[in-house]
């Protein structure tokens, strides 16, 4: 892996960061000393599907959902009514 000084990181930076994103990671260091890796970004490639809606008519839910087990709940939160 490449090492580059932060001086020259600084004058080339336009250039090594094409580089990282095409795949080629370097180290930045200053005085000698490894400071930084510079890594591309794991992002989606844009042919990969996204997974908004994976479920779609696989669910379903119930039209009384938001009234299910009224009676139960009332019951064990303010006992026999």
């Amino acid at each position: 892996m490449e090492t580059i000084n932060i001086h020259e990181a600084k004058t080339q930076l336009s250039r090594l960061v094409e580089k990282a994103a095409k795949g080629e990671p370097f180290v930045i260091a200053k005085a000698g000393k490894p400071m930084v890796k510079v890594v591309p970004l794991d992002t989606p490639e844009a042919d990969q599907k996204r997974r908004i809606g994976f479920l779609v008519d696989q669910i379903k839910v119930p039209d009384d959902f938001d009234t299910m087990g009224t009676e139960e709940i009332q019951t064990i939160f303010q006992g026999n009514t």
